[in-house]
């Protein structure tokens, strides 16, 4: 299952041009082109529409939300003030899945939404199950204690996921020994390490 799982998000993140998992790194360092006798052909020129949906799907991919959430997410950042698609990036980077992997308790984004439903992780002391589950700025993250002795979470502590995990941005306070981070404020755009054209996204649900 997790074998033929790793090979859909191979392929989607040829599809979208990004590397969605450690695992897509490797490939894209190996063969930067699509697969097949036409790899390396030059593709055709895609219409602005395709270009909007792209971009968007990549959004999507690298939170990896449904649909449906992320118009939510999108209506809500139309009612903040500021730029839509900047606000719409820090929403969901607020998620708590998106934390538990930005802090390094998980690996990928897949992996850290499966510690958040298994009830292995905590907000302010309290269990939450919902990866969708918005941190406030002040809460505190971190893996129940009970579980901390688990191996794949002795593995995070010891900071192997670092290798493959952009560096810790600044709106979060990580101890990593503890499996413990603190949301200290709201994320900025440019700090979130996601590759999106926001306002390609902002014109694709306008239209």
């Amino acid at each position: 299952m997790s074998s033929s799982r790793s090979r859909r998000q191979v392929r989607l993140s040829r599809a979208l041009g990004i590397p969605l998992t450690p695992k897509a790194v490797r490939y894209f360092e190996r063969r930067a082109y699509g697969p097949g006798e036409h790899g390396r052909a030059r593709r055709r020129t895609e219409s602005d529409y395709a270009v909007r949906l792209k971009e968007k799907q990549r959004l999507r991919a690298q939170y990896g939300i449904r649909e449906a959430q992320l118009q939510r997410v999108f209506q809500e950042a139309r009612r903040e003030k500021g730029l839509t698609g900047e606000s719409l990036v820090e929403l969901l980077e607020m998620r708590l899945d998106a934390l538990v992997l930005r802090s390094g308790f998980a690996r990928t984004i897949a992996q850290a939404r499966q510690v958040v439903v298994h009830r292995h992780i905590l907000v302010d002391g309290k269990t939450v199950d919902r990866p969708s589950f918005r941190v406030r700025p002040g809460q505190t993250i971190q893996v129940r204690p009970r579980s901390q002795v688990m191996t794949p979470f002795q593995i995070a502590a010891a900071g192997t996921h670092r290798d493959v995990l952009p560096p810790v941005p600044d709106y979060l306070r990580v101890e990593l020994e503890k499996l413990s981070a603190t949301l200290v404020r709201r994320p900025k755009r440019d700090e979130v390490p996601v590759t999106c054209d926001v306002q390609m996204v902002v014109e694709y649900y306008s239209r």
